[in-house]
């Protein structure tokens, strides 16, 4: 929550840069130990947490805003992102709506209106993204997709559609390849699907698929540190993984 001088400054400068009434928020995920997370900031002076989001400028491509907004919350400036649906129910910001109502006059308030916001999944590798918060927020963090924290609005019908969308594409989008690292084990690879899918696979059917795809490079070497039966380390063959997906995985999960 912003203090009625942040408001009428932050007003100011954002009527004259952003389209009103559009927002942009993002889920982005990651990968670390064995976890699927997600990027949560909490918001300064409210119990809740939100999404990574922003504001569109007004001679700025949708997409060219969801890249910038990600960039100033991960430090990435290329990411994965995939717009997956837009959020209008005519009371999803009323809470903030209320918040700021008696702070500053309407006509100077660039919160008193209602926003639509466009929805982005992102995929990011763990290691490369510096989680920073915005000037609404004291913590940018990864959260466990098991530990969720409470959501502000709607954000929490934002991420669980964007779950939702993510598995209904595992098999037509890079996923594996942007969240996990260069190399990888393939018990490793088959938590990610378990994770994402919230279900336990099979071992043996999940690695026959795998290898049979021909998306994957086996590696000479094993998992360093490993006992008598070390697992070998795979990467992705790009090539063949994007030709791949262009016909569908067809993996059945």
């Amino acid at each position: 929550m912003l203090t009625k001088e942040e408001l009428e400054e932050y007003s100011a400068e954002a009527i004259e840069i952003y389209l009103d009434h559009i927002s942009i928020d993002c889920v982005v995920f990651g990968f670390h130990e064995g976890q699927m997370k997600v990027l949560m900031l909490k918001s300064k002076n409210e119990d809740g947490w939100q999404l990574p989001g922003g504001f569109v400028q007004k001679r700025e491509p949708i997409d060219v805003a969801a890249n910038r907004i990600l960039a100033t919350r991960t430090g990435i400036d290329e990411v994965f992102l995939q717009q997956f649906h837009v959020f209008g129910a005519p009371d999803r910001n009323r809470q903030h709506n209320e918040m700021y109502a008696d702070m500053v006059a309407k006509e100077k308030n660039f919160f008193a209106h209602r926003f639509i916001s466009i929805g982005y999944y992102a995929l990011v590798d763990f290691f490369d993204a510096i989680p920073t918060p915005d000037e609404f927020s004291e913590i940018c963090t990864w959260r466990d997709l098991n530990d969720l924290p409470p959501f502000l609005l709607d954000h929490e019908l934002i991420f669980t559609t964007a779950l939702d969308t993510l598995r209904l594409q595992l098999s037509y989008q890079p996923i594996g390849y942007n969240l996990m690292p260069k190399e990888f084990t393939m018990p490793e690879l088959q938590k990610l699907y378990e994770t994402i899918l919230g279900k336990k696979l099979d071992r043996r059917n999940f690695q026959r698929r795998m290898l049979g795809f021909g998306i994957l490079n086996k590696l000479p070497q094993t998992r360093k540190g490993g006992a008598h039966k070390a697992p070998y380390l795979y990467s992705f063959d790009l090539e063949n993984y994007q030709a791949a997906l262009k016909e569908g995985l067809k993996s059945g999960w």
